[in-house]
């Protein structure tokens, strides 16, 4: 039996070697630095970096299925699933950090906070434990044992809905560039939110891949667009003169003011190069009254006259 176990642990790890593997895991985080001391609240407020709508779990996935989706040519798959890959990484370096910070909390904190005579004061005799718990995300404890959650800090699960997995490479990675910029802005803001050394060496490291992230996909619109494979506006193989033109560079000064009229948006060439902006300072509308049909008597909505009712 021990023999087979051999063999069996032999032929995978050479399946390893050979790259045989889809995903190979290596115990060594990509980046980690421990935090100095627990901090369970903080751990409830980095778990928007897990789990919110433009968290690692939400990247992680939408880069992994854009690149298993991709029709595209081999070079842009490939880069997907390099960088969909590393955000599972990601996943795993916050998960690490919150177990940290949840560990030994709220003992340790409430032990420390009780010695601060001003704490004390504030509290008015209310249990500091009490008040670490009620601060912290209980699931911490109760559901996790200590250890992250798939959700956001406030503990809404995650949810799938949030990826963007079109088929369309271009309007995927302009959503790309926005999911990393909007990471990369929380990640700052919870960096300016902790004390901690190592928590903020540890952000420090991701900000710094989100400023990579957010580049690589602005040359990756690029690169779209030099191998002609799709342009502004997306999708760019939509026959133009099945859309209504006269409008489809108008901008419509729908708020009291005209300080809009100042943008680049409201003259000039349009970036896409096909068109000239203008500014409408008071459109009016093109269409009809909006008025539904009479209601299907079977649905039961609320008619505008009374209906006659069979006895």
């Amino acid at each position: 039996m021990k023999a087979v176990e051999e063999q069996t642990s032999n032929a995978l790890s050479n399946a390893v070697h050979q790259k045989k593997c889809m995903f190979y895991h290596k115990k060594r985080l990509q980046y980690f630095t421990k935090p100095d001391k627990p901090d369970p609240v903080y751990a409830k407020q980095l778990q928007e970096l897990i789990g919110g709508p433009f968290g690692e779990m939400t990247v992680m996935m939408q880069y992994l299925l854009q690149g298993w989706n991709c029709r595209g040519p081999a070079k842009y798959k490939d880069m997907m699933l390099d960088i969909g890959t590393e955000e599972i990484g990601h996943v795993e370096m916050l998960a690490n950090m919150i177990a940290h910070l949840v560990d030994k909390a709220p003992a340790d904190v409430q032990e420390k906070s009780a010695m601060d005579p001003i704490v004390e004061g504030v509290l008015g005799g209310m249990k500091t434990e009490d008040i670490i718990m009620s601060s912290m995300n209980p699931k911490h404890a109760i559901v996790t044992g200590g250890g992250a959650l798939p959700a956001d800090s406030t503990g809404y699960p995650w949810n799938g809905n949030y990826v963007v997995a079109s088929g369309n490479l271009m309007a995927d990675f302009y959503s790309n560039v926005q999911a990393e910029a909007q990471g990369r802005l929380q990640a700052i803001r919870l960096y300016e939110m902790s004390t901690d050394p190592g928590v903020k060496d540890t952000l420090s490291y991701m900000i710094a891949r989100d400023t990579m992230h957010q580049n690589q996909w602005l040359a990756a619109i690029e690169e779209l667009k030099a191998d002609g494979l799709e342009e502004m506006p997306v999708p760019s193989q939509f026959p133009r003169s099945q859309e209504k033109q006269d409008v489809s560079y108008q901008f419509w000064n729908l708020s009291e003011g005209t300080d809009s009229n100042q943008g680049r948006w409201a003259k000039g060439p349009s970036p896409d190069g096909k068109g000239e902006f203008e500014y409408l300072e008071n459109p009016e509308p093109q269409g009809p009254e909006g008025e539904a049909p009479i209601p299907n008597p079977k649905l039961y909505s609320t008619p505008k006259q009374p209906l006659k009712v069979k006895q």
